[in-house]
C-alpha cells in the first residue's frame, strides 16, 4: 500500500531517541516532513540527516518539524544523534509497522539478490495531518533543499 498526496497520514505512537516518543497526532498544527531511510550512520542516510540537521531552522521558520524513521533501535538512534549532533527525532520502527502502514518496506534488488528493505522515502503532511507531498525512490543529493521549497510553498 502506498500514501498518495491528500489521503490522511496514518498516526502512529513511537519510541524516540533520547528515551523520548512520538507521535504523529502530538504534532498537529505543524507540517512534519516525515522521511524514512535504511539505516543510521551508513553513508548516504548520514549525508541525509546532516542536509536536515543543517536547515533545521529554515523549516522550523516554516512551522515544519522534522522527523526520521527507521527500524534502527533506540540505542543506535542516540549514537547516531549523538555522533552527528541531529537536533531533530528519529522514531525507531524495529516492529516494521509504520514502514509498512506508509507502504515503504519493499523488495529491493542489490548485487543481483532480492530482499526486503525501507525505500527511502520522505512525506510532506500538513498542519491538518494531510499528505501534501511523497518524493519517493529519494535521491540524497539536493534532496534537502527540494523539501523546504515544497514546505515553503504550502
Amino acid at each position: 500500500m502506498t500514501l498518495e498526496v491528500g489521503t490522511k497520514a496514518p498516526d502512529f505512537k513511537l519510541p524516540t531517541d533520547n528515551a523520548g516518543e512520538l507521535s504523529l497526532s502530538d504534532l498537529k498544527g505543524k507540517k512534519v516532513v516525515l522521511y524514512f531511510y535504511p539505516k543510521d550512520s551508513t553513508p548516504g542516510c548520514t549525508t541525509q540527516a546532516q542536509g536536515f540537521r543543517d536547515l533545521k531552522d529554515a523549516f522550523a521558520a516554516e512551522n515544519c518539524v522534522i522527523v526520521g524513521a527507521s527500524k534502527d533501535t533506540v540505542k543506535r538512534h542516540d549514537n547516531f544523534v549523538t555522533k552527528q549532533e541531529l537536533n531533530f527525532q528519529l522514531v525507531s520502527d524495529a516492529e516494521s509497522d509504520l514502514c509498512e502502514t506508509y507502504g515503504i518496506w519493499q523488495e529491493k534488488k542489490m548485487y543481483g539478490k532480492t530482499f526486503m528493505g525501507i525505500v527511502r522515502t520522505t512525506f510532506l503532511i500538513d498542519e491538518e495531518g494531510v499528505i501534501q507531498k511523497v518524493w519517493p525512490k529519494v535521491k540524497v543529493k539536493g534532496h534537502v533543499e527540494e523539501v523546504l521549497d515544497a514546505v515553503k510553498a504550502l
